[in-house]
């Protein structure tokens, strides 16, 4: 049994490193283009008085959930600043915002041909599962052989994190388009990118959105694992006031994230139950 398990280990080593050494060429590019995303949000927000984004952030609260949530909201925020975890707290936001909108773009697509596909959904569901079931801390590794160190390999490793909820959700709301509507354009005559756009998408919207809230909640909890990459953020905070035992720093730093998690879980929420109204 082990001559089977080493010769399966040197396998995968043995396709790592071929991988590693012929896809620099696009391993280079991404990691620079993802980095690239993550320090002009990280910059274009730290830029401007934290006073400045946490009105924002509460005038949006308010358009979504009404005036206490707004206040509570705006005073999250200027919390995060009182314990000297802003430009923390604004690369997790970036980092989570990097992901999430890659995973929507990868995602959507995807979910969309799987519910128009019925016999790829069936085949897209267990590569689904295999991701949600592994522990997330593994998609670390090939993140860090292919793009190394840094924020980079975050964003790679906490978007593959928050893809199946994108797909799934996306798919079952082009699923669940009522027939009689779908039969209904077709009587009248519409053309399949009027059928798409009129009919199918407005029925799927409320489960995109709730794919998205979900994918926000999955980016959360893996920035945090992140940061023993090197990713900057709460994540990387918390990792290091573990390692030296800072149990001061760290709780600040769980708060902090709690309290953006929060605010994005319920804006998100908001916006997709506005959707569903709709």
């Amino acid at each position: 049994m082990e001559g089977w398990t080493g010769a399966f280990d040197d396998a995968v080593k043995h396709a790592m490193r071929w991988v590693k050494d012929r896809g620099d060429l696009i391993f280079d590019p991404v990691r620079a283009v993802l980095e690239t995303l993550f320090n002009g949000l990280t910059a274009g927000v730290l830029a401007l008085p934290f006073w400045v984004v946490a009105i924002a952030a509460g005038l949006l609260a308010w358009r979504s959930l009404g005036r206490l949530p707004a206040i509570a909201t705006a005073a999250g925020l200027l919390f995060c600043r009182a314990i000297g975890l802003w430009t923390a707290t604004v690369e997790t936001l970036a980092l989570v915002i990097v992901s999430v909108l890659l995973a929507v773009a990868i995602g959507v697509p995807l979910g969309i041909a799987a519910g128009y596909r019925a016999g790829l959904g069936r085949a897209v569901e267990p590569v689904l599962d295999l991701i949600q079931t592994l522990p997330p801390y593994i998609y670390l590794l090939p993140s860090i052989a292919f793009l190394g160190y840094g924020p980079a390999t975050a964003i790679a490793a906490t978007c593959i994190t928050a893809i199946p909820p994108v797909i799934r959700l996306t798919a079952h709301g082009f699923r669940m388009t009522p027939v009689a509507f779908v039969e209904l354009g077709e009587a009248t005559g519409a053309r399949p990118f009027d059928a798409f756009r009129k009919i199918r998408l407005p029925f799927a919207m409320p489960g995109i959105m709730a794919g998205i809230n979900q994918s926000l909640m999955m980016a959360f909890g893996m920035v945090v694992i992140a940061g023993i990459v090197g990713s900057g953020g709460l994540g990387e905070t918390i990792y290091g006031a573990v390692r030296t035992l800072d149990i001061e720093l760290s709780v600040d730093a769980a708060i902090a994230i709690v309290i953006l998690t929060i605010i994005i879980d319920r804006i998100s929420q908001a916006a997709a139950a506005g959707r569903g109204r709709r």
